[in-house]
């Protein structure tokens, strides 16, 4: 068969410009297969990198939640469970280095079936979600932590606040991602504080909200980045499904429930204190008017003296204690804490009034001179309140413990049968 001849110009061949194109088509589909075969061949040795995050306890150390990081390893064929929450109550010096806030916890490498074993058995949720890393990112991840759990690395010093088993799995996750998660969380707040997340996840043990309460001081009552929210291992685990990653998609790719809760002890928000703090605060004080009145018989006044001295004893040994923990510990979020001038140390000295109350006699002058300067105390923490530059939330134990430093104030003078 003839070739066929370009129009126009007689005589010359046509190029083969269709079979060139074909030729080239082939060699790039050919190139595309075995690049997508190179790929598939590497992808089952990445890891992949996932966030698991627990509901809360029964035990007291359990309340907030807890997490960890997982990575699934087909190089070793394991789920890695890596978990920065382990301490030890038989170390040498637990209890002292709590007391002084130097705090040891461990990282611990375990199957993700073993890690899950212990919270199934004490009824608690858990939850997987798996992240959107490139295979650098993974891989960082994955060697980084290796490297920290080694013994000689797995030890770091705890805070409650800053340095938790949360914030290490965001650290964790924020290092792979070249610091692109601070990026997006520190700008942001939804208006919470240390104090709140505090009384919230504690409400459920009365004692330990109650410490916590007393015990902070202001550093717990700035409002919170989401970045500093982080904290709360639920609170990660929202902000991980708000993120992206440096891909620029979503991060959570995948949300996988793995144990169900059985407990339900996570409350929405923390309890409204200030109304039952003041109405308690009223009831003690009028108790106070009236057992310890001028001309009261005698079954009053010891139950009034009784009364008192409980509440000055309660007041005094709370007030060093918080001293304490300012002066002599390294617990910064109990650094600067006014309710020294509530629970005043200075109320171990109006003990020495208690025989005389229960006599109905007056005290002596310099035991009613510092009745008095305990209350003034009371008021400079109220004054404080509407400082702009103080912001410690202690409204309720001003509710509370103000109106009954009034009182006895009051009374102590006219302490006469």
């Amino acid at each position: 068969m003839p070739d066929r001849l370009v129009p126009g110009a007689p005589g010359r061949r046509a190029p083969a410009l269709p079979g060139v194109l074909l030729l080239l088509c082939g060699l790039w589909l050919a190139f595309a297969a075995a690049a997508a075969r190179a790929q598939d061949a590497a992808a089952p040795h990445l890891p992949r990198i996932g966030v698991m995050t627990m509901t809360p306890g029964t035990e007291y150390w359990a309340r907030f939640g807890h997490n960890a990081v997982v990575v699934d390893d087909p190089e070793r064929g394991l789920r890695i469970s890596y978990n920065f929450g382990y301490f030890d109550f038989d170390q040498p010096g637990f209890f002292t280095n709590f007391l002084r806030g130097d705090m040891r916890y461990r990282l611990v490498a375990m199957t993700l079936e073993d890690d899950l074993r212990g919270y199934a058995a004490e009824g608690r949720g858990a939850t997987l979600q798996w992240l959107d890393l490139d295979p650098d990112q993974a891989i960082a991840v994955r060697d980084y932590l290796a490297w920290n759990a080694r013994p000689e690395n797995a030890e770091y010093r705890y805070d409650y606040f800053a340095d938790n088993c949360s914030t290490r799995v965001r650290d964790v996750l924020d290092r792979a991602l070249g610091g692109e998660l601070a990026r997006q969380l520190s700008g942001r707040s939804h208006g919470l504080t240390y104090r709140v997340e505090s009384l919230r996840l504690g409400a459920g043990i009365p004692w330990m909200a109650l410490g916590m309460h007393v015990g902070l001081g202001p550093y717990a009552d700035r409002p919170l980045s989401i970045w500093d929210e982080a904290f709360v291992p639920r609170r990660l685990a929202d902000a991980l499904d708000r993120a992206t990653g440096t891909s620029g998609r979503p991060l959570v790719i995948e949300r996988v429930p793995l144990l169900e809760d059985h407990l339900g002890l996570e409350r929405p928000g923390a309890p409204a204190l200030r109304t039952a703090f003041a109405a308690a605060g009223i009831v003690l004080a009028l108790a106070f008017a009236v057992l310890l009145r001028p001309g009261a018989d005698r079954a009053a006044r010891r139950a009034g003296a009784v009364l008192a001295a409980g509440f000055w004893l309660a007041c005094g040994v709370t007030g060093l204690v918080l001293l304490g923990l300012w002066g002599f510990t390294d617990h910064r979020a109990a650094f600067g804490n006014e309710n020294v001038l509530l629970f005043n140390p200075l109320c171990l000295a109006l003990l020495a009034t208690v025989p005389t109350l229960l006599r109905g006699e007056m005290p002596h002058p310099w035991l009613r001179r510092i009745a008095r300067l305990v209350l003034a105390c009371a008021v400079l923490a109220l004054f404080l309140r509407f400082l702009p530059f103080l912001v410690q939330n202690n409204g309720d134990f001003i509710a509370l413990i103000a109106p009954i430093h009034a009182v006895l104030a009051w009374r102590l003078p006219h302490a006469r049968g």
